[in-house]
């Protein structure tokens, strides 16, 4: 059985699809759930550029620079949570599939995957770069 997203997540999803979640509410904890809600109802790929539209349009519609937005955290964090997805296969919520690992919720994980120089480089930002450190496993 693969995870799936309870009524609570695809309420988040919706909201922050349609801009009902403030920059001031959105955390490094609902960029996890919006990564494991779109990973419920999509590849590693489809997710991956879903987040990324979502993120560019909540930029936008929030006024904050398009230049925050970081590709390379962005496709790792899809990485990072479809790996820990696999391990709690039968998590039927947000809430269950972190109980099962929280181990995401520490945003400096990355740094154990990417040379800190390497992570937060203007290339990192703008483009996917690839672990430097140690892979993030892949799944399709």
């Amino acid at each position: 059985m693969s995870c799936i997203a309870n009524t609570d997540d695809l309420r988040f999803r919706d909201q922050f699809e349609s801009g009902e979640i403030s920059t001031a509410d959105f955390s490094h904890r609902n960029h996890l759930r919006l990564a494991f809600v779109y990973l419920t109802e999509s590849d590693t790929e489809e997710a991956g550029d879903r987040i990324r539209a979502a993120l560019l349009k909540f930029l936008d519609d929030n006024n904050v620079p398009a230049g925050k937005f970081h590709e390379t955290l962005t496709i790792s964090w899809i990485m990072a949570v479809k790996h820990f997805m696999q391990k709690a296969e039968s998590a039927t919520s947000f809430e269950e599939f972190l109980a099962a690992d929280d181990r995401l919720l520490d945003p400096s994980i990355m740094l154990t995957h990417y040379n800190r120089d390497t992570l937060f480089s203007e290339a990192a930002r703008t483009i996917f770069v690839a672990p430097d450190v140690q892979a993030i496993p892949q799944y399709t």
